[in-house]
């Protein structure tokens, strides 16, 4: 929006977008299907197959990344054989900044950190391999050149200006993906630093000098050149309590309409209320099956623990815990690597809750910071335009000028070591019911 924006002020645009797309489209730039997003595992036998007939090292050896159907050349590869026409039709597969980009400039792009979705993207040296991408069967020329996040990749056009209100000219950089933009955005830049990610999804990234991979974690370019990050993306985080919301707490969204504030700050109040461990009520947060670390499209939500002593702020308190539980998961995965996080960096709206931040400290045993803004994606992005156009001389500078800590959470241990107990059942409980979610997964697609 630019209802509060001089368009002459605007000195360079920088793009951020949810990552794992497959946005097929023509010479024209018309877009040919609806888009696959990161949720979508409908690719699930296809990854098998490929994987079967590739072999996990192989792909493994240069992607960096576990063959999953959450990842971009898996939808590729639905549509080639599902919608043949369509992929006969498809120019280029493009990512969510990088159609954005082209409706900007006109210029068809893949920026270095997206490149990750690519399993024929070698993580090490941030090219793509021809001979995977002929084993894997996908077709080279349909993939968009590769540019560095920070880029500029082209300027406004004439017809894209009239169409946002914009003005002809402002230079756009190739932006990168929401997670690596965010982590920028919470400042997190240097090796050995963390940022923890409470968006719709959750996880943590960390900041390495080489590509350290794990088959259950995920590998990308960082948006600040020289660096990779080390990711576990969730599917539970703001979206499961955001979830509730919706289907359990309309009066006291209706209550916090007239009051002008958050539901999501009642929620918190009535929460707090109640112990660590939510009296031993606990939430698988598997809302749409489940990436890093299990990597289970059938994985399902649960509340385990229900009586007639539990209320709606137990419940509540218990996703909190059961998001905080999934962020501890892929902590205790990545230490597998020798990687350990002493400090996160919290990024997304979910840091704007004091409990829920507290939370997470105590069940990782980890501190806490809290940036000012709480919009650290668009921040990352902006910063990729400050940079691209010559605004920040450096990353250091740009972070320092723009990146304030308000807040630190220390962790209480006491509610740690409490919280361990409920998390070793925590991960029993999903190796217990996977079949039955399995199976139940197979009656609904009967």
């Amino acid at each position: 929006s630019t209802d509060r924006v001089n368009p002459d002020d605007i000195a360079g645009i920088g793009l951020d977008g949810q990552s794992w797309s497959a946005i097929p489209v023509d010479r024209k730039g018309n877009v040919l299907h609806n888009t696959p997003i990161w949720m979508d595992t409908r690719a699930a036998d296809i990854c098998r197959k490929v994987t079967e007939r590739v072999g996990f090292d192989r792909i493994f050896s240069i992607s960096g990344n576990s063959f999953e159907p959450s990842y971009t050349t898996p939808k590729i590869l639905w549509f080639r054989e599902t919608k043949p026409e369509i992929y006969k039709n498809t120019y280029k597969f493009l990512q969510s900044n990088s159609y954005i980009a082209y409706r900007l400039t006109g210029a068809i792009t893949q920026d270095i950190s997206q490149g990750y979705g690519l399993h024929m993207f070698n993580m090490e040296k941030g090219t793509y391999d021809d001979q995977l991408c002929d084993e894997l069967g996908v077709d080279r020329d349909k993939l968009p050149d590769i540019y560095p996040c920070h880029q500029v990749i082209g300027e406004v056009t004439r017809e894209a200006a009239e169409m946002t209100g914009l003005r002809p000219g402002i230079p756009v950089v190739a932006g990168g993906l929401d997670a690596a933009c965010g982590t920028l955005g919470a400042g997190v830049y240097k090796v050995g630093q963390t940022q923890e990610q409470g968006g719709q999804a959750g996880g943590m990234s960390i900041c390495v000098d080489r590509a350290l991979s794990h088959p259950k974690l995920i590998l990308s370019f960082h948006v600040v050149p020289g660096l990779w990050l080390l990711q576990g993306g969730t599917v539970g985080g703001g979206g499961a309590i955001k979830w509730f919301s919706e289907q359990l707490c309309a009066d006291e969204a209706a209550q916090a309409k007239l009051e002008g504030i958050s539901v999501f700050k009642i929620m918190d109040d009535e929460a707090a209320a109640i112990s660590p461990g939510s009296d031993g009520l606990i939430f698988l947060p598997y809302m749409a099956g489940e990436r890093s670390p299990l990597w289970d499209k059938n994985a399902k939500g649960v509340f385990f623990g229900l009586g007639y002593d539990k209320t709606r702020a137990h419940m509540i308190r218990a996703v909190m815990e059961g998001c905080a539980y999934a962020l501890y998961h892929n902590m205790q995965t990545a230490e597998e690597s020798g990687v350990k996080s002493d400090i996160l960096n919290a990024m997304g709206g979910a840091a704007n809750s004091r409990l829920w931040t507290q939370i997470k400290a105590d069940v990782t045993a980890t501190p806490i910071q809290v940036p000012a803004s709480d919009t650290a994606t668009t921040l990352g992005a902006a910063i990729l335009a400050g940079i691209g156009t010559g605004a920040y001389r450096s990353f250091e500078e740009a972070v320092e000028r723009t990146i304030r800590i308000t807040r630190i959470h220390e962790p209480d241990m006491k509610a740690h070591e409490k919280y361990m107990r409920y998390y070793e059942i925590y991960i029993e409980l999903y190796e217990k019911l996977k079949d039955s979610m399995r199976k139940i997964s197979e009656i609904q697609n009967f």
